[in-house]
């Protein structure tokens, strides 16, 4: 997943290490079946059949589910697929060998100005099938991490007080090695290395999306980008096709990581004000700091321990 993942048991006991293992275990285990960046992966495979319904494993099929879900709840906000725009800007690289994947060559006659959207992907439950109504190109990066993290979360529930931390998205288990609800520092969006605000936490997931994460390439800007008077990166507005510039950071503090993560892309792209009634709305809590570091907050943010 591109990302450093770490796990802390505060009080292991002899079963620990195996139940760790499994924790790890189901990170590889879903990139192997929702990533964009191997060519034989299965939402790759899934690629590469428009038209045609396609049998999914219980994972793949419950991460697109959950982002088609997110999709309709935040009016497009938040659309799973952006993948073949994301190629475009140059998101297109597998992290550990570099090579680019261009599933784009799947897509006989598919060009940047055709515009799809969550709607043109169909699931069949029953039969537990996906169909791409039209040649797409799913992006789960906002589902899938967070999945990986809240399924081994409940590889650890027995111990009880544990973190996990993969790149940034938090799932924070019981209390911390004093007894205490776990702190979590929110990056500051303009200053590298320093925190913007606290949060305390217990039994919650926190992920943040910024606008300091990830840059596109040289060379891939895109002009409509270069019109809002912000630099690209690798947050979309699946609605007009350009990186927002309303907000530097969206902060989500919520039941699972899967949920946060999605939400806070969302959120993101949504604005500031729009962004915290969306939050509210989902029953989640939330911080939002704009490129001013102007702060908006969901009404119940202060008591999310």
């Amino acid at each position: 997943m591109g990302t450093l993942v770490t796990i802390h048991v505060v009080r292991p006991d002899p079963g620990a290490e195996s139940a760790i293992d499994r924790a790890f275990g189901w990170f590889q285990a879903i990139e192997a079946r929702c990533t964009r960046f191997v060519w034989d992966s299965e939402l790759m495979q899934l690629t590469a059949r428009p038209g045609v319904p396609v049998p999914a494993s219980a994972i793949l099929f419950e991460a697109v589910r959950f982002a088609l879900r997110v999709a309709e709840e935040s009016g497009g906000a938040f659309d799973p697929t952006v993948g073949h725009r994301m190629e475009e800007r140059g998101f297109n690289r597998e992290h550990r060998t570099g090579a680019a994947i261009h599933s784009g060559l799947f897509h006989t006659g598919l060009d940047s100005g055709d515009h799809v959207t969550w709607r043109d992907v169909e699931l069949d439950r029953d039969q537990r099938t996906i169909t791409l109504l039209r040649p797409l190109t799913l992006d789960l990066g906002a589902v899938a991490k967070g999945l990986a993290v809240d399924t081994a979360a409940r590889e650890l529930e027995p111990f009880r007080d544990f973190a996990i931390d993969s790149g940034g998205d938090l799932y924070m288990g019981g209390m911390n090695p004093q007894g205490e609800p776990w702190s979590v520092g929110i990056r500051h969006p303009r200053r590298d290395g320093e925190l913007i605000e606290w949060l305390k936490v217990s039994n919650r997931a926190v992920c943040t999306s910024g606008d300091y994460e990830r840059h596109a390439p040289n060379g891939a800007a895109n002009q409509s980008d270069s019109d809002s008077g912000g630099p690209e990166h690798h947050i979309l507005d699946p609605r007009t096709g350009a990186s927002p510039h309303t907000v530097a950071s969206a902060t989500v503090v919520a039941p699972g990581a899967m949920l946060a993560d999605a939400l806070a892309t969302a959120a993101f792209v949504l604005g500031p004000a729009e962004g915290i009634r969306f939050l509210d709305r989902m029953g989640v809590e939330g911080l939002i700091f704009t490129p001013e570091l102007a702060r908006y907050a969901t009404r119940g943010l202060c008591h999310v321990a």
